[in-house]
């Protein structure tokens, strides 16, 4: 068992204090992140993958930042609502932006970093408006070390880690260092993970006593002890400042070491829990899916062993994929990776990916009210057999719009609207008034009438899906028989397989 005294009974198993910001990550793999030609939005910030890490795996996460009051603070916040995070205390500033983070991926051992973060919303956390009655209704409360770096977010942090330590609130660190974000870099070398610093060290230490639980990675604890190179002086350091704190050191592809007391001489001899050997294709978010993986299984109640098992296998998933927290595994992928049937290389397991895909959180519909009207050819012979100009077409599918609207406000159908509408020169308009209403919205890919199947203006659906909002649906016609001759039905399956592959 760990030793770490959760309480229970509370309304949140884990409260996130730090880094909230947007990952953009360059989709171009190999090319420098000045080639990059498009980007993946993604939430961000260690403190935030953490947040919604914990959620997707079962646990009741709460954030505690702040975001610009924009549209990327309010991405963020969805975001984390989305997943079932708590975002009742993300404090929205009036003046600064949301912090941007860009990633480029471009070998194994190369992943330029860049964080736009001067001034930004997370880094001006206001100390007086932390609850102390929020964390008190919290099992544990993490921080990152980002926010130990300056005076107002300090501040805001040992408010929370007083009230915390008063309410029997476990605390924990995520070291975390950037040595860009303490300045001690240049503005273009995110990427570097340690720089030796002793005011670095000074101010860590100075918070270190109010931590229940620290982890890091090795280069983390030098900064921490402020022995560089020297891990158990490093390790010693800690201990002396955190008596009773339990130490976890990251160590990469070796796994990672519990120390809940005495440092050993030899950090092999610490009780040491092996990782786990994948192809990497992106580091950034792995520590962040360890210490999810791990806050999650300690506060279910288990055990070291099983804690870093799972920390481990969250780690290993997350390099193998783009994101950071979306890439974030479910428990079905990891019942699936522990079950003893997975491939040994991570983005080849198509049932990983599959569970990846059906298992995280998205909108629920049970049950829909749909307005089809992604007639095209339908709506032009009626045009002409009513002698109406065909330019009349988009405007009556704008009144369809307005019509579905009325509906759904008069029969109380919030979150069962649906609507179907064409994105061509008909619809364009109606379609993009319809989303982001929060209604389902499909959309038609097929060339009307069409047999074999072709797609609707594009000989790559693919190129084209990437030109859509995530929530508008396909919808695909296929004018197929079980008679039909066996060439075209291989032929029209090919097609719907090229849409279904497209789709993911």
């Amino acid at each position: 068992m760990n030793r770490l005294p959760f309480p229970q009974g509370r309304r949140h198993d884990l409260a996130c204090l730090g880094r909230l910001a947007v990952d953009l990550y360059a989709q171009q793999f190999g090319s420098r992140l000045e080639d990059a030609r498009s980007l993946a939005m993604y939430l961000g910030g260690s403190s935030a993958n953490l947040a919604f890490g914990v959620a997707r795996l079962g646990g009741r996460s709460a954030m505690i930042s702040r975001v610009g009051n924009e549209q990327m603070g309010r991405f963020l916040t969805e975001s984390l609502q989305a997943e079932g995070c708590d975002t009742s205390q993300v404090q929205v500033d009036p003046e600064r932006l949301t912090a941007l983070v860009l990633l480029g991926l471009k070998d194994r051992d190369t992943f330029p970093l860049l964080f736009v973060r001067e001034n930004c919303a997370d880094m001006a956390l206001d100390a007086a408006a932390i609850d102390e009655l929020f964390i008190a209704q919290c099992r544990a409360l993490a921080i990152t070390g980002t926010h130990l770096s300056t005076e107002g977010t300090r501040a805001a942090a040992h408010k929370a880690l007083e009230a915390a330590r008063r309410h029997g609130t476990v605390t924990v660190l995520d070291i975390d260092y950037r040595p860009v974000l303490w300045g001690l870099t240049g503005r273009g070398a995110g990427e570097n993970r340690f720089v030796d610093d002793a005011g670095v060290t000074r101010q860590l230490q100075a918070s270190l006593p109010l931590f229940d639980l620290l982890v890091g990675t090795e280069e983390e604890f030098f900064i921490a002890g402020g022995v560089a190179d020297e891990l158990i002086a490093s390790l010693r350091a800690v201990r002396a400042l955190c008596p009773t704190a339990t130490l976890v050191v990251k160590r990469g592809a070796l796994g990672c070491c519990v120390i809940e007391g005495d440092v050993p001489d030899d950090i092999d001899a610490a009780p040491t829990y092996r990782g786990e050997r994948v192809e990497v294709l992106n580091v950034l978010g792995a520590g962040d899916a360890f210490l999810s993986g791990l806050m999650a299984s300690l506060l279910q109640g288990k055990d070291w062993a099983e804690s870093t098992r799972v920390a481990n296998a969250c780690g290993a998933i997350v390099v193998s994929r783009h994101a950071c927290s979306a890439a974030m595994p479910t428990p079905a992928e990891l019942a699936h990776w522990f079950g003893g049937s997975r491939n040994p290389k991570v983005d080849a397991d198509e049932q990983l990916a599959h569970l990846h895909r059906v298992t995280a959180a998205r909108p629920s519909w049970d049950e829909l009210c749909v307005m089809a009207f992604d007639h095209r050819s339908q709506f032009y012979d009626i045009a002409r057999a009513a002698g109406a100009a065909e330019s009349r077409i988009p405007a009556l599918k704008q009144l369809l719009v307005q019509a579905a609207e009325q509906v759904e406000r008069s029969r109380q159908l919030q979150g069962h609207t649906g609507v179907l509408i064409d994105g061509g020169d008909y619809g364009r308009d109606a379609l993009a008034s319809a989303t982001g209403r929060g209604w389902w919205v499909g959309r038609p890919v097929e060339l009307p009438g069409s047999r074999p199947l072709r797609f609707d203006g594009t000989r790559s659906i693919g190129s084209a899906l990437i030109h859509w909002p995530t929530e508008q649906v396909v919808k695909c016609l296929v004018h197929y028989h079980p008679d039909d001759h066996f060439e075209l039905r291989l032929q029209q399956e090919q097609t719907v397989l090229e849409l279904w592959e497209a789709t993911r």
